[in-house]
């Protein structure tokens, strides 16, 4: 078996009894310790610290692969992938930097290759857009052109059709744009964490967030 089943929460919020009742139950130490220690004991081949790890990073990185890839269907695979290439890599971890930029670049190299492979089919369908607990379409949050959708209908319908605009002109910027857009606004990171997790400059990164900001806005410039 090339690594450990990673199970799939069913929600950015949800925990992971799957994976406590497949190996049982971890030492009830293990969530205290810091990262290192549980790296390290990973490393060293505790598939119960590996999990602690999991769990503790998971709905990050679930939250960033729904929100690039949109698909649930796909958000899947691509959760399952990045968290095998995590398990096989892990050995190689030296904790030059902090264990939380090494995962996003691991999740992010996936998620772009996902999207460069997407992007040279021409016949998959477009990624369904996010939606809120409401089943709302979610606008980018840097816009904030979106009216409150609690007025009237009127404006509740138009605060949709912004949201699906917003993600439909996302879907159009190159691979490297949408995951530095998405990071930037959806994630919170700052430039400079994200130029970590790309291995790239702040200044490099600065500029592709402009150009994707540029792009969104000639697509939507009738709701400005």
């Amino acid at each position: 078996m090339d690594g450990p089943a990673i199970p799939w929460p069913a929600s950015p919020e949800a925990v992971l009894p799957e994976s406590r009742a497949a190996t049982g139950a971890p030492d009830c130490a293990l969530p205290a310790l810091e990262d290192p220690a549980l790296i390290a004991r990973a490393q060293a081949g505790d598939s119960a610290a590996f999990e602690v790890l999991v769990h503790r990073y998971d709905r990050d990185v679930l939250r960033l692969v729904l929100r690039v890839v949109r698909s649930p269907e796909e958000a899947r695979d691509v959760y399952q992938e990045a968290f095998l290439k995590i398990y096989r890599n892990l050995r190689r971890f030296r904790l030059e930097s902090s264990f939380y930029t090494w995962i996003y670049r691991v999740v992010t190299n996936v998620c772009l290759d996902h999207l460069r492979r997407r992007r040279s089919r021409p016949e998959d369908q477009a990624p369904a857009l996010a939606t809120d607990d409401s089943g709302r379409a979610q606008p980018a949050d840097f816009f904030e052109c979106r009216p409150d959708t609690q007025l009237d209908p009127e404006r509740r319908l138009l605060g949709q059709e912004i949201g699906q605009r917003i993600d439909a002109a996302v879907a159009l910027l190159s691979p490297r744009e949408r995951m530095i857009f998405e990071m930037k606004h959806y994630q919170g990171l700052q430039l400079r964490a994200i130029g970590e997790v790309l291995g790239t400059s702040e200044e490099a990164v600065k500029n592709s967030l402009f150009r994707a900001t540029r792009k969104l806005r000639e697509q939507l410039q009738e709701f400005r």
